[in-house]
């Protein structure tokens, strides 16, 4: 009898591909967990917790389901830790004549399987995750002869093309496209937070077997006591209480930062979607759903929705048009290592402590946590912007470098020049404490700009557009910026320069 291996990555983990629409004893489904993965960059503990978990999850069921499974863990005697000497293995083992894999999201796994397949004397295959809105090529499409890839259009094309808060005329629910100017606000402490509802599981043995495995992880396990689902049907319970929940203030408050409240109204859905165990079209139904029964104002919807079926297929598009040159952007030229506190969140910065000590502690921090504080900081102190995409891709459970590189790389550090971004995402301290609870109670004081004391932000900020100039100036987004500097005198920059180059030389210690 012939043999097919098909190979399921660990961000494949679709219960309803095609793939499974019936046993087949012909078909043989291979999950490997392999140091190639755990390493490649050094990962948050509960991110390889997780996604073992979830792979392991998926074996067994279907087996259940009557499939044939091979599956390698980390601490198979048979594992070669990579995946073209375990496909090797696994070919030769089950005298399969044709192998197929689904397409991978990241351009490293994408080139190394295409290149493996090429080198083989059988029948391959790679077949698409049946996961996004649009093909790999579909952004590219879209923006081919316009100058610049700007997302609202894009976004406004899909909304249509999916008909997803829209007339029959085509034009946008509630007469405009976005909602941005009602989603800002600073959470003031009421509503509270909902309670975390997410099932919850105990991987300590899992967790014991890695660290014997010798894979190097940083951030706090928590393996006892894991929140992330593992399958499908856990992400859609999580679906169902953010609806309920969250989703009527998540609009309002979405970029809303508090040491209080570390996941405020947001989903922490990302996880689930960027792994494929829950669809993105069955998300922005059941929020269309939520807000067509009138359970969630259009704006929270709205709002939701955008990042979604905009901004996350927005960037995939940009990925896999930039790849592999994107990666090794940096208009600025920063190269400067990340401070020790990256991997502690050991800082005097009440800010950055929080957003990095949330990080550490959940393997997540939403947007504007990993924007406007990690990234707003990494760019003004010019720290290399490959060193923080590897953390990035690192601490984040949601992170998968189709997604992550390109917001790291263009939409926090304007490393690509703006082919992503209309202008740098930095502030001074005025924005944190504004959208925040940071800066009461921190070492520093918000409003200085000079002295030991001073908000690094501050002098930072200012620093940073003195410096780019000759980048920056004729950029019309920055005008207010350039005015403003001009206005004052020149020892009042020369003032904020030396405190800035004072801030950058002595990271280590804030």
């Amino acid at each position: 009898m012939s043999t097919t291996l098909k190979l399921i990555l660990g961000d494949q983990l679709n219960c309803g591909h095609s793939w499974f629409a019936r046993p087949r004893q012909d078909v043989v489904f291979v999950l490997m967990e392999v140091r190639q993965e755990t390493d490649y960059v050094l990962h948050h503990a509960q991110k390889v917790i997780a996604i073992f978990a979830a792979m392991r999850d998926l074996a067994r069921r279907l087996r259940e389901a009557g499939h044939r499974v091979h599956y390698l863990s980390i601490d198979d005697p048979d594992n070669r830790q990579s995946l073209p000497a375990n496909l090797d293995y696994l070919l030769a083992h089950y005298g399969a004549d044709s192998f197929a894999w689904q397409a991978p999201d990241e351009w490293r796994l994408d080139q190394q399987l295409v290149a493996y397949a090429a080198g083989l004397d059988i029948a391959t295959q790679m077949d698409d995750s049946e996961h996004f809105y649009t093909a790999r090529h579909e952004a590219a499409d879209f923006f081919e002869g316009r100058a610049a890839w700007v997302m609202e259009p894009f976004y406004r094309h899909m909304r249509k093309r999916h008909d997803v808060l829209v007339s029959e005329t085509g034009s946008p629910t509630g007469g405009q496209w976005n909602f941005d100017h009602d989603n800002r606000e600073a959470w003031p402490g009421v509503p509270w937070e909902p309670a975390d509802s997410r099932p919850r599981h105990d991987h300590s043995a899992l967790w014991q077997t890695i660290e014997a495995a010798g894979v190097r992880t940083f951030g706090v396990p928590q393996a006892g006591d894991f929140a992330w689902p593992l399958n499908r049907d856990e992400a859609l319970q999580q679906l169902d209480s953010f609806v309920q929940h969250a989703l009527p203030h998540f609009g309002r408050y979405q970029d809303a930062m508090s040491v209080r409240a570390w996941r405020l109204f947001h989903s922490l859905l990302s996880f689930a979607m960027n792994t494929k165990m829950l669809d993105p079209r069955t998300v922005v139904d059941r929020v269309v759903a939520a807000w067509r029964d009138g359970a969630v104002p259009l704006a929270s919807a709205e709002g939701y929705i955008r990042q979604i079926l905009g901004w996350r297929e927005y960037v995939r598009g940009v990925y896999w048009y930039r790849m592999p040159v994107y990666g090794q952007l940096n208009m600025f030229g920063h190269t400067t290592a990340l401070p020790h506190w990256f991997w502690s969140g050991d800082t005097r910065m009440r800010c950055v402590a929080a957003a990095i000590g949330q990080s550490l502690e959940h393997a997540h921090s939403h947007h504007i946590n990993r924007l406007m504080v990690i990234g707003n900081f990494s760019l003004l102190a010019g720290l290399s912007p490959q060193e923080l995409h590897q953390w990035y891709l690192g601490i984040y459970i949601d992170a998968f470098e189709w997604v992550e590189l390109p917001n790291t790389l263009g939409m926090s550090q304007y490393a690509d020049g703006g082919l992503l971004a209309t202008k740098p995402y930095v502030s001074s301290a005025a924005y944190i404490d504004r959208m925040s609870d940071y800066c009461k109670g921190c070492h520093y004081q918000k409003k200085q700009r000079i002295g030991e004391r001073a908000c690094p932000y501050n002098a930072l900020y200012w620093d940073f557009f003195l410096r780019n100039e000759k980048q920056l100036g004729s950029n019309h987004r920055l005008g207010m910026v350039y005015q403003q500097l001009r206005r004052m005198s020149d020892a009042d920059r020369q003032a904020l320069q030396e405190q800035a180059a004072a801030t950058r030389a002595n990271l280590a210690a804030l």
